[in-house]
């Protein structure tokens, strides 16, 4: 018997698992995620990434391998990213047919039809040797127009190799409309753009660079977001959407959920988060000096990216959590 009078007891939808559950307001479902995964160009086996424990380099065959699985295992789809053995200042090797991008989407696709979204990263930075992600001009900074060019060949180039979706990152202004133009006036209006709208100069991208074998010296802040910055992501959104972008990203997901849920209330179409490499880095840090239950942190932390507003989120763990963790 309570001694005390309270109508209002809300710990009642705490009492069981099952209550827990029946009213749980979020939910993560492995068809809400995408896995990024990367392809070594002429990998003979797997390389693993130091600073991201169990992710790879891929070679062709275990990117296939690892698209399989998650096309089994309910992922909705794979992002991948190209690491080239040669680059230039061009990128070059981003638009070549046989570069290893291409090859790689023509290998994921040719493997899972249409059961899996096969994207691709579509940008030059792991390309270029100076590792920016446009070309430069002869200052020596990135020249916005002269990428936009190169983007456009890029975006054909993928959707020939068989991307059901093309995530432009470069953040240079019109990349969107640009990209757009050239899918549609080459056929392939069927090809979905995952804009990279909120794209923010983070710390949290250094374990990628490492992924990725990037040339770069210096920093991206002339192109990606401040992040003292909030509502500049709305404009960034909002052109994007106006542009033609299938859905928009807000990137990196943890440090800048109030930005997620901004983008989210004002798009008109899917929003993603991206849990990039450095999010990933902290928490297995975290875990493996036995500070955080890792398996507990993967689960909260992707529920607060889906609380916040994102109904796509791009992470490394979507492969282990579509298995349960």
């Amino acid at each position: 018997m309570s001694t005390y009078d309270l109508p209002h007891r809300p710990r009642r939808l705490r009492t069981s698992p099952v209550m827990r559950n029946m009213v749980a307001e979020t939910s993560v479902a492995p068809s809400d995620l995408i896995l990024p995964v990367f392809v070594r160009e002429n990998a003979t086996e797997n390389t693993p990434i130091s600073s991201m424990p169990g992710v790879v380099q891929h070679t062709l065959d275990s990117l296939v391998d690892v698209s399989k699985q998650a096309r089994d295992a309910g992922v909705a789809g794979v992002m991948l990213f190209g690491v080239p053995e040669t680059k230039d200042a061009q990128g070059s090797g981003s638009i070549d047919p046989d570069g290893i991008l291409n090859v790689g989407l023509r290998a994921v696709r040719d493997a899972v039809g249409d059961d899996l979204l096969v994207m691709g990263d579509l940008c030059l930075d792991e390309f270029t040797d100076h590792g920016h992600c446009g070309v430069l001009d002869a200052q020596g900074r990135v020249d916005n127009d002269a990428t936009l060019d190169i983007y456009a060949q890029m975006a054909v180039a993928q959707a020939q190799a068989g991307a059901h979706a093309l995530g432009p990152s470069g953040m240079m202004d019109g990349q969107i409309g640009v990209i757009r133009a050239a899918l549609d006036l080459s056929g392939h209006d069927d090809v979905a753009v995952m804009a990279y709208s909120a794209k923010y100069a983070s710390a949290a991208y250094g374990p990628f660079r490492e992924a990725v074998q990037s040339s770069l010296q210096g920093d991206r802040a002339t192109y990606q977001q401040d992040p003292r910055n909030r509502t500049e992501s709305l404009r960034e959104a909002m052109l994007d959407e106006e542009q033609g972008a299938d859905m928009l990203m807000v990137k990196p997901a943890l440090p800048y959920l109030d930005v997620l849920s901004d983008v989210a209330q004002a798009a008109t179409v899917p929003v993603a988060a991206y849990q990039v490499s450095g999010e990933m880095a902290m928490i297995e840090a975290a875990a493996a000096n036995g500070w955080i239950d890792r398996e507990r942190m993967i689960r909260e932390t992707l529920t607060s990216i889906k609380r916040a507003g994102a109904s796509i989120v791009l992470t490394y763990y979507a492969l282990e959590f579509a298995r349960g963790l």
